[in-house]
């Protein structure tokens, strides 16, 4: 009943329909018999009127608006766009199914590349546990004296290179001086324009020496070599075997946590699905390749079908339009309805061919028209619309209506529960929101990855661990009396008695006493200033010269300097606070080695627990990022959801759909309107054709109107004879 209620709109214009393919033709053959027996306008009679013109006029003007203006605009021009439309479409579907196949294929070669890097993820939380782990423990390193021999190396090459730098430099320079006072003593410069500028330039001379003196800097080769001899100790190999043994059963319960979660990967059905996945999608791809030839031939036989129907049209319109142009062009008013000349009466009979056609073609068209608006109507309000809206997922998950037995039908499916509440609608949403397929499919109750990945199981393995942990440290010596004394030479190594103030008094001055390159574009604009000739050209030869001497010679001394400069600061900073420091490390040394002596293991075992919380948390935090991932980006399902809407959406409502129903429109809007124009042709063809009696009235009738005897106008009239 409610479908019938829904469906009452589609049966009501239907049963128009086949009252239209039933009567019409059934009204031509009595309208054609009838006419025979010269009744219907069959006699070739016209009775005359007073407003003859007028009718003929009305008759001509509904015609052209009925056959001409709107059936060839909304009809036959909608029929064929959307025939032509529907074959483009088709044409171009290759391409766009080719494109969804693709993405499918990418969705699933990339799920198992997806799922791999979630595994390799692991290493990187191991190592910051392991890292952190190291950390946490006290383990002696040489870094102030490393340090220390770093900058004492940098301080004896710097120094080095500083004092054979500038003794190049101040010769260089002295011969720059010597050339230039030789220029300057030329005869060029008694001129008097240039007299003044080589004054100037010969003053300006003594600026080309060095600022910086290196060569009675102090050595640091005896500090660097008492350095040297206390590095030759290594003061952490022992403390570093107090940490081997709680970090190898740390290390073995981490490896454990990976081979677990890898052997979990391995337990997943993935590989299986995306296998069997693969192949169903391959052979569908190869099944829609070979018959896709065979739909564009259908369906050039269906848009050639289409094509005649719109011809059929367009012959009926082509008579009508032939009838009035001949019927216009040839109509004489003056003429009597038995002399209408030849033009107007074969106008009268397209018009009379068109009504013919009419008849015999209606009940054809309007049977394609019933058919195309049946499917294409129910189509729009049962597929597509609810689509639209999603109610068509709505009613697809209404309990046992594809399965009498089963309430939810996917999961009935893919799960054989159908108690399971998994719907189209959610998975479709879900899909469209570019979902995991873990999220979307409800997958937990296939395989449940929060029972797979339970960080605690891994906590209690780590707990037992600690708990069970034996760790005899009573004979191991952190620092004998060989290294405490090495650390105490390494205090009286000398570096506090550098004479820094000497270091940093030179390092402060710059290299030349004046900047080479400013005294070189000096030279140049003075050279600029006198006369062209030979000393100009000389003056401009020794500011390049001494630009190249700024370039080779300057900068890396000035790099030197600052290398000089850190590592000097660096040099008094320790040599500050270098005792100190060497009494502080022999004092925790002795203290780890009292705790170590006593209860090491218990206190070592007693702060494992409390950091054991902390590499529970990486863990934590890396498990819950893993179910994230395979719930929100792992085999992301947006493809599915392209792939239906294409099928539905696209090809079934936009590509097919949409032109079915505008061609039965188009079709149906000319169908309609051939009973109009049947009555306008049929009324209008009197008025053109030739006909074989008429009417004739006398004067005292018709005064001036109709047609009159011969004597009025002198004509012979055949009917008075």
């Amino acid at each position: 009943l409610q479908a019938i209620y829904y469906e009452i709109g589609f049966i009501v214009s239907a049963a128009l329909g086949l009252l239209f393919i039933l009567l019409l033709p059934l009204v031509g053959l009595c309208f054609c018999m009838c006419r025979c027996c010269d009744n219907c306008g069959g006699e070739m009679h016209q009775r005359q009127k007073k407003n003859a013109d007028c009718q003929r006029s009305c008759f001509a003007t509904f015609l052209f608006v009925a056959s001409l203006i709107i059936r060839q605009v909304v009809g036959v021009l909608c029929a064929y766009a959307a025939n032509q439309h529907l074959t483009n479409q088709v044409r171009g579907a290759k391409k766009l199914v080719n494109s969804n196949f693709k993405d499918l294929k990418i969705f699933l070669n990339d799920t198992p590349a997806q799922i791999d890097y979630l595994v390799s993820q692991y290493n990187t939380t191991k190592d910051k546990a392991l890292s952190d782990l190291n950390s946490k423990y006290f383990v002696l390193k040489g870094v102030t004296i490393r340090e220390t021999k770093e900058a004492l190396e940098n301080v004896s090459v710097s120094v080095e290179v500083l004092q054979e730098g500038t003794e190049r430099l101040h010769a260089n320079l002295t011969d720059v001086k010597m050339h230039l006072s030789n220029t300057l003593n030329d005869s060029a410069c008694s001129a008097a324009q240039a007299a003044s500028t080589c004054n100037i330039i010969r003053n300006s001379l003594n600026q080309l020496n060095i600022n910086a003196n290196f060569s009675g800097l102090p050595g640091v080769s005896s500090q660097l070599a008492k350095v040297n001899d206390v590095l030759k100790i290594d003061l952490s190999s022992l403390v570093q075997k107090c940490n081997v043994f709680i970090l190898l059963d740390i290390k073995n319960v981490l490896e454990s946590i990976g081979s677990n979660i890898t052997t979990f990967t391995k337990a997943l059905p993935v590989q299986k699905i995306l296998a069997d996945l693969t192949i169903y999608l391959t052979q569908s791809e190869a099944y829609v390749q070979d018959y896709f030839p065979v739909v564009e031939q259908y369906d050039f036989y269906r848009w050639l079908g289409c094509l005649i129907l719109c011809c059929m049209v367009v012959l009926i319109l082509v008579f009508y339009y032939l009838g009035l142009l001949c019927g216009t062009c040839g109509y004489d008013k003056h003429a009597s309805p038995t002399t209408r000349g030849c033009i107007s009466n074969t106008g009268g009979n397209f018009l009379m061919a068109g009504v013919g056609f009419s008849f015999l073609f209606s009940w054809v068209l309007m049977i394609v028209v019933v058919l195309t608006f049946v499917t294409g109507g129910n189509l729009e309000k049962l597929v597509c619309e609810p689509f639209e809206d999603k109610t068509l997922f709505k009613v697809l998950d209404t309990p046992y209506l594809l399965n009498q037995h089963w309430k939810n039908y996917l999961s009935g499916i893919l799960f054989k529960n159908p108690n399971i509440n998994l719907t189209f609608e959610k998975v479709y949403s879900d899909c469209k929101e570019n979902k995991g397929i873990y999220t979307s499919l409800h997958l937990e109750h296939l395989f449940n990855i929060n029972e797979f990945l339970n960080i605690s199981m891994y906590t209690e393995d780590v707990a037992l661990k600690i708990e069970h942990i034996q760790i005899n440290l009573s004979k191991i010596i952190l620092l004998d009396e060989i290294g405490k004394e090495s650390l105490l030479n390494f205090s009286s190594s000398g570096i506090e008695g550098i004479n820094f103030a000497a270091y940093l008094t030179e390092i402060n001055k710059s290299v030349t006493k004046v900047d080479l390159l400013s005294f070189a574009n000096d030279l140049e604009a003075r050279a600029d200033q006198l006369p062209k000739g030979a000393l100009e050209n000389a003056l401009k030869g020794h500011a390049n010269n001494i630009r190249m001497i700024h370039n080779q010679q300057v900068v890396p001394l000035e790099q030197a300097m600052s290398t000089l400069n850190q590592s000097i600061r660096l040099l008094k900073r320790t040599s500050s606070e270098l005792m100190v420091k060497v009494k502080n490390v022999i004092s925790a040394v002795n203290a780890a080695q009292l705790l170590i002596n006593n209860n090491a293991s218990l206190v070592i075992v007693q702060e494992t627990k409390k950091y054991m919380d902390t590499i529970v948390g990486y863990f934590e935090q890396y498990i819950e990022w893993v179910k994230e991932s395979i719930a929100v980006e792992v085999a992301a399902c947006k493809p599915i959801a392209n792939v239906i809407d294409t099928a539905v959406d696209i090809f079934l409502c936009s590509y097919i759909t949409d032109s079915v129903n505008t061609f039965w429109f188009g079709l149906g809007g000319s169908s309609i309107f051939l009973i109009p124009a049947i009555i306008f042709a049929v009324k209008l063809s009197k008025y053109y054709r030739r006909m074989d009696t008429e009417d004739v009235y006398d004067d005292t009738e018709n005064g001036n109107n109709g047609y009159h005897k011969e004597h009025l106008y002198g004509i012979h009239n055949p009917v008075f004879t």
